[in-house]
Order: structure tokens, then sequence, then C-alpha cells
């Protein structure tokens, strides 16, 4: 048996699913700083990624972490762009990329693997930091992904979503709420949405879920100081189906070490159907 090791005070042993969600700023860049040498002793299932920032024929075994199937959806708008992969040590019965909107899925934000009953899906959704174009088309994406959001809960699989979301919930999610109400991420719209998601849908935030009262971040800005002053927004999850709600046990962001401008967050579910015997 594998040393025991405290993760927020419940012991790694005691779990049977666990994944992790990143949001590399570049897949290459995030290996270059450590992030594949980190990794094993995290011992997640499954690893989605966000914002890979290349094509898959730049990448070789260098860049994908040993004892786990890589599978990736680049963005074929232009090269070095967003990108979405998923790592699983469990060879999945299917992996789709594709959602059925070409301005969505041909900007490589959607990859999905199934394990049985439960699907788990690396998604990475528009910026609209950039300007008002930008901000129009992840409005666009919001308005078209939320009845697809809806229909996974509906469908009777166990979903868990991973990713990048670019929004922030409430106060409790960003340091400076006041100061950026009008910002691209916490605009009232935006908010509005993540509350039908979680209200209305029945989605489980699971940071929130297990740690309601905390106040953590998972992204920072490379500006001024907001990473050592801890100027921060959570804008990563893992929203998981109202079936999961029960099994959710323990949830970490990782702000040490760094790999990206993100920080990993991961979660785990008492659920067994991914898990392979850990050496």
């Amino acid at each position: 048996m594998p040393e025991a090791r405290v993760l927020c005070g419940i012991l790694e042993h005691g779990f049977s699913m666990r994944i992790l969600t990143l949001n590399a700023n570049g897949i290459r860049a995030a290996v270059r700083k450590g992030f594949l040498q980190w990794l094993p002793a995290q011992q997640a299932d499954v690893v989605c990624i966000q914002e890979t920032k290349a094509q898959q024929e730049q990448l070789d075994a260098s860049h994908c972490p040993p004892g786990y199937h890589a599978f990736y959806r680049d963005a074929i708008t232009r090269k070095g762009y967003s990108g979405v992969a998923i790592y699983s040590k469990k060879q999945p019965d299917a992996v789709i990329d594709t959602l059925g909107w070409a301005p969505f899925d041909d900007e490589g934000r959607y990859i999905e693997a199934r394990f049985g009953q439960l699907s788990v899906v690396s998604i990475y959704m528009p910026s609209g930091s950039s300007g008002e174009v930008r901000q129009n088309f992840k409005f666009e994406v919001m308005s078209w992904l939320a009845p697809i959001l809806r229909g996974w809960v509906a469908s009777g699989r166990d979903y868990v979503v991973c990713g990048d979301f670019n929004i922030v919930h409430t106060h409790m999610d960003i340091r400076n709420w006041r100061s950026n109400q009008k910002n691209s991420g916490c605009l009232p719209e935006e908010r509005a949405w993540l509350d039908e998601l979680i209200g209305e849908q029945h989605w489980a935030d699971s940071f929130r879920v297990l740690r309601p009262d905390a106040e953590a971040y998972t992204w920072w800005s490379n500006r001024g100081q907001a990473y050592a002053k801890d100027v921060g927004w959570r804008i990563d999850y893992q929203f998981a189906t109202p079936s999961l709600r029960p099994t959710l046990r323990d949830a970490l962001i990782h702000r040490h070490p760094r790999f990206s401008d993100h920080a990993p967050y991961i979660v785990d579910y008492a659920y067994p159907v991914i898990v392979e015997a850990h050496s």
C-alpha cells in the first residue's frame, strides 16, 4: 500500500477517483516548468488540461505523463491558440471532441472522455477581456452551451466538467470584487449564468460544496504583484452532476509550485469506475 498523504485532512488512500484540472497557459511551457515531474505524486486518475497552445504534431512523449493515455483537441482556427487535452490512466470507452457548433469546436475548447457511466470533460470557455468582439462571442457561447449542460444533467449519465470558465461566481471567488464589476469574468450577466447552472440546473461546484467558506483563487494576473499579494480569481472549476454530489470527498487548489498563471485544482470522488490499481 502506498504511504498515506494528507490532503486537506483526508488520507489519500481513502479516495476512489481523483481528477486534476489545469489551464496550462501552454502545455510545453508548463512541462518546462516541471509539471510532469510534479504530477506523478498527485496520483490523478484523469488530468484535464486547457489552453495547450500547441498542435498535436508539436507534442511527443515528453509532453505526456508516463502511464497515461493522451487525447487532444487542437484549435484549427490558428496555431498556438487555445486547445484542450485529457490524460487518463485508464483507456476511455470513447473520446468525443465536438459539440456541433464550429465557431466553438474549431477553437479547440472541448474534449470528453467516457468511462462506463461517467463522462469527464475538459472545457475552455472564451475570455472577453480583449474587447467587445470576444465578449460578445463569450455571451454567444454561454447561451449555446447552457441547454447542452442542462441536457447532460437530464441524460442520466454522470458528468464531471472541468476547466477554465473565465467567470467568477460570488464575492468569495475574487479578491477585488467591487472594482471588477464591469470587467469581463465578473460581469452580472456572466455570474447570473453560473447562478443558473448551480441553482436551476443543480450542477455542483465541487470546491464550494466542500469548502463553503473558503476564499481561494485559481488565477492571478501577471501584472504587478497579483500573485505575491494573492489578488486572484477563482475561475477554474470541476462541476459535477447532482448524482455525483454525494461522492465529493476533498478538494485542493495547488498554489505552489507554479506552472502557469493558473493553479492546478484537484478533487477526490468516492467513485470507483475509472480507478486502476496503483502500484
